[in-house]
């Protein structure tokens, strides 16, 4: 099939469009594990949801599905003429792995395997007419990564990323892998930014303090938001509950639907904020070579 071109941002060269009548398809990465990348993309997905958008969240991450824990979702899904009908959990539409495989079995693969079951994952399940379609992606940069720009055609990427100074080195990998295969750059989410006390109000930046915001500052990227770390997050994401759903009036859902808010504007926008790849690419070799 031809490269469509049926969304707002622009797509990735070379790519077939598996998914059509997806208009909006965005990865969110991370340069590294451990800084809540998939609870993000739960969180964002069911924030898109509540706006009345039709949304879909397709668990990339191979290795260490865990989206269908993070949404609640213990039973598999069904088929219908041959393809796999999604699961549903709080309005938003599921594939993952965890779906397919047993909880303890490890997966190892290499790349042309990895390639094979992401490709199933568009061609065989049946996503119909999506608004936006979110990809957890695994950490660090990769087959997936790779397999996937050339798949479908990528309205564009965010990158999770935690307030330390070193968070600097895992984006500017990440974002350059993007802009190489010609990924729109939607912006930095900066996640366990600061914890407030539940007894005294007071808060403390137990990772640092604004990594996430130098990076996008740096590369001239679009910063999209702080995430607390609060355990009620964690508990949500533990129970099959996001905190979005679960405590809709929370800061932390707050949080989310901003977010989300902005991605909706950058869809709209076509793009508008993502810098040429040149400049990009000159600004992180020279925040490298400035290392």
């Amino acid at each position: 099939m031809p490269d469509e071109h049926a969304h707002s941002g622009q797509p990735s060269q070379g790519t077939t469009n598996l998914i059509p009548g997806v208009k909006h398809v965005i990865a969110v990465s991370s340069g590294k594990g451990g800084v809540g990348k998939s609870t993000v993309a739960a969180n964002l997905a069911c924030a898109l949801s509540l706006t009345g958008a039709k949304v879909g969240l397709l668990d990339a991450d191979l290795y260490g599905p865990n989206i269908p824990m993070m949404m609640g979702s213990t039973k598999g899904p069904e088929q219908k003429d041959g393809k796999i009908l999604p699961v549903e959990s709080y309005g938003v539409k599921l594939i993952s792995m965890a779906f397919l495989v047993p909880e303890e079995a490890p997966l190892v693969w290499r790349g042309p395997m990895v390639h094979q079951y992401l490709q199933a994952f568009f061609r065989d399940v049946l996503w119909g007419d999506l608004d936006y379609l979110l990809i957890d992606l695994p950490p660090g940069t990769g087959d997936v990564q790779l397999s996937l720009s050339q798949m479908v055609p990528l309205a564009g990427a965010i990158t999770v990323t935690t307030p330390q100074e070193v968070a600097l080195y895992d984006v500017r990998k990440g974002m350059a892998m993007f802009q190489k295969v010609n990924v729109p750059l939607l912006g930095i989410v900066e996640n366990m930014s600061y914890f407030v006390c539940g007894h005294c109000g007071e808060r403390t930046e137990i990772f640092s303090y604004g990594g996430g915001e130098r990076a996008a500052e740096k590369l001239g990227l679009p910063f999209l938001g702080r995430i607390p770390i609060d355990p009620a997050i964690r508990e949500g994401g533990d129970s099959g509950h996001p905190i979005i759903v679960a405590d809709p009036a929370s800061p932390q859902a707050a949080a989310f639907r901003d977010i989300a808010q902005k991605l909706i504007a950058a869809m709209s926008g076509a793009g508008e904020g993502s810098p040429p790849i040149e400049s990009l690419l000159k600004k992180i070799k020279q925040s490298f070579t400035n290392n």
